[in-house]
């Protein structure tokens, strides 16, 4: 590795781009040091990771595989630094350091930390460091991840970050399940390359859109269609990205004219947390952008349903049943892309590949 964060003041680096702050994020195996960008995953790197992934999945399904695993990395501790509310991120991230055997801390409520009295985050994060080996911060604030990052690589004791969720801005580590699970589902058929994906609902302010949109532009003739109410459609940041990669996309109003062409339709709900005044999100018409039983007649049968989670009425239940509707699975994908991501920042993934080639 030639850049380093420490040889970047944080002014310097803050003015940088996501793309042109990548290499002082990578270790010199080209794995992550620090993953708080979706800018960071090269197909390359994603198709080892989905690899990885597929590994310790089946290495956990007997009692001496997850015996192995639980001892790769048991000399470490993760703290979970959730403070923006979660419940599938966190028990993904938990359940993922349990497989490797990590020990885990966490705050998830900061009215019960020293922040309570005042502690900046800031400080928070450096306390955090001086008991753990790693930290997964999802938080409302944007750029503080990638903050954080920087001060603790410039302090006496410098530890990873993985980005678990951060402000409006990017959730690189839920594009990561997404792209395993398109990755799984288009394994038969052709793998993750000349698909059509349908992107609906809140758009502007959906930041697992956004890095689901940078790592899609990976692969080979992918075309995304962007579906919104004009309020809420895709931000000019993402158009400027697919312009630059030379992806081919559409925005559009009219869902039901785009469902037959789609292998993949990625649902969201409305992210009316990040309302300035309460009720705006309210007075957009959404009923054009939901998935019944009418969209899923339009859709064609090779094509799957994803959502990041949770829901409100932007999927109807009645569909939970058909094979096409992925994102339970999705959800479960998240434990074990996470784990293999742990795994390659720790350095125990040689091991995992070594153990598996052994016995599979």
């Amino acid at each position: 590795m030639t850049e380093q964060i420490v040889d970047i003041p944080w002014g310097r680096f803050q003015a940088l781009s996501a793309v042109e702050k990548v290499p002082y994020l990578m270790q010199d195996n080209g794995a992550p040091y620090h993953t708080l960008f979706a800018q960071q995953f090269s197909a390359e790197l994603l198709d080892d990771l989905a690899r990885l992934a597929n590994k310790i999945r089946a290495i956990a399904k007997t009692r001496a595989g997850t015996e192995f695993l639980k001892t790769q990395v048991s000399h470490k501790r993760a703290m979970l630094y959730f403070s923006q509310p979660s419940s599938r991120t966190f028990l993904s991230f938990m359940s993922a350091c349990q497989i490797l055997g990590v020990q885990t801390g966490e705050v998830r409520d900061t009215s019960i930390s020293s922040e309570f009295k005042g502690e900046s985050r800031e400080d928070s994060v450096r306390t955090f460091s001086s008991y753990f080996d790693l930290i997964v911060m999802r938080t409302p604030e944007k750029g503080l991840a990638e903050n954080m990052a920087w001060v603790l690589s410039n302090s006496e004791r410098p530890i990873p970050i993985i980005n678990a969720g951060s402000g409006q801005d990017q959730h690189p580590t839920q594009a990561l399940l997404d792209i395993y699970t398109l990755l799984r589902s288009f394994e038969r058929s052709g793998g993750l390359r000349d698909k059509t994906v349908v992107f609906c609902g809140d758009l502007l302010r959906g930041r697992t859109v956004r890095s689901l949109s940078y790592l899609l532009t990976n692969y080979s003739n992918i075309r995304q269609i962007f579906v919104a109410p004009p309020q809420l459609q895709v931000g000019e940041d993402i158009v400027a990205a697919l312009k630059q990669k030379n992806t081919a996309f559409e925005v559009t109003t009219d869902f039901h004219a785009v469902l037959p062409e789609a292998d993949a339709v990625y649902m969201t709900r409305i992210q009316d947390e990040w309302d300035n005044d309460k009720g705006d999100s309210d007075r957009i018409d959404t009923r054009l952008f939901k998935f019944g039983m009418r969209e899923l007649e339009l859709l064609p049968s090779r094509g799957i349903i994803m959502h990041p989670l949770p829901r409100r009425d932007e999927i109807a239940t009645d569909i939970d049943s058909d094979p096409r509707a992925m994102y339970w699975r999705q959800m479960r994908n998240g434990m074990w892309i996470r784990a293999a991501l742990i795994a390659v920042t720790f350095g125990c993934d040689k091991r995992i590949h070594e153990y598996f080639r052994h016995n599979y």
